[in-house]
């Protein structure tokens, strides 16, 4: 956990993400990175100068293998509020829109239903599960497939909603969140998308991996690009 902290603790002070008197909600899906982040911010909870409360939001998606008493569980075990609410998604992407690339709508969609039950328990932020790799996976997406430069923002404000989103894994590598949950024996719920492993991300994942195999410091060199960058509120001094 120290070292999990280590990456939570960087990129909160960083980037100002928590401030004395927020509510922040988790977006709890139950992997490795969203019960990773819930599990350290309630660590940093202990100690923070800054005071701030946190609740977890779950999503029901509508797969038959998702588990809300196991995701309720790790809530109780922690002594952190769980809301799940139930949705349509599956339904609407796959059985009725039928969606080749559904990806990009059930992510609109979820976040969406987030952000509304973030506001109804009087959430002012919502702290999402996106790792360091996600990072780089995400500019490499935006880059090849829709011809721009940028990924998503340490922290930024929904002026609609008033909720701003805050990421602090960050820092943390996929690889050093797998070894958090395999250390410590952390059960994950199992992947239920019918498009894990099939879809454009990993893709881009499976390139980046081919391409560390000829240039090893390849993430570490366009990681430190985009901080070196103003690209969608990275930019702030080494």
């Amino acid at each position: 956990m120290q070292r999990m902290l280590s990456y939570i603790r960087k990129a909160v002070d960083d980037y100002n993400m928590i401030s004395d008197g927020d509510k922040i909600a988790v977006g709890l899906s139950g992997g490795k990175d969203s019960i990773t982040l819930l599990m350290a911010l309630k660590s940093l909870q202990r100690f923070y100068e800054k005071k701030f409360e946190l609740i977890a939001i779950s999503v029901n998606p509508g797969f038959d293998f998702f588990n809300s008493d196991f995701l309720k569980s790790i809530c109780d075990n922690i002594e952190v509020q769980y809301v799940e609410e139930k949705s349509h998604i599956k339904e609407v992407v796959f059985d009725i829109r039928q969606e080749k690339n559904p990806c990009s709508l059930c992510a609109n969609l979820r976040r969406g239903i987030l952000n509304s039950i973030a506001i109804r328990e009087g959430c002012n932020k919502i702290a999402l599960g996106h790792n360091e790799d996600d990072v780089l996976e995400t500019f490499f997406l935006n880059l090849l497939y829709g011809g721009s430069i940028g990924t998503f923002a340490p922290i930024s404000f929904m002026d609609r909603s008033g909720i701003t989103l805050i990421r602090p894994l960050i820092y943390a590598p996929e690889k050093s969140i797998k070894t958090f949950v395999k250390k410590n024996n952390i059960e994950v719920m199992p992947k239920c998308c019918p498009m894990d492993g099939k879809s454009k991300r990993e893709d881009i994942k499976n390139l980046i991996h081919n391409i560390q195999k000829d240039i090893p410091n390849v993430k570490t060199n366009i990681y430190g690009a985009i901080k070196r960058s103003d690209i969608k509120g990275w930019k702030f001094d080494l």
